[in-house]
């Protein structure tokens, strides 16, 4: 028996923009995210491996992604380093 392999979380720039807006503006949205980012994420077409996820999650300020969304979406469009970016809360 083979077990499946972990797929880096894939993003396409829309994707990308409709996470970070909701990111920015929803606190429902923030809340889920943190609480259930796999199922957050579902929600915008983002599928993530489990393990991914960092146990201790925190999220940049609404504050910071607005400020820095065009650079943040520079860095991680479609990377696996997204997750981790997050909700890691240092973005």
């Amino acid at each position: 028996m083979r077990l499946a392999s972990t797929s880096p979380v894939t993003v396409t720039p829309v994707m990308l923009d409709q996470l970070l807006d909701q990111l920015a503006h929803d606190d429902a949205f923030r809340s889920n995210m943190l609480a259930d980012p796999l199922s957050a994420l579902r929600g915008l077409g983002i599928s993530a491996d489990p393990q991914q996820i960092p146990a201790d999650r925190s999220l940049p300020s609404k504050q910071v992604l607005l400020a820095n969304r065009e650079l943040i979406k520079s860095k991680l469009s479609g990377t696996e380093d997204l997750l981790y970016f997050l909700l890691n809360g240092k973005g």
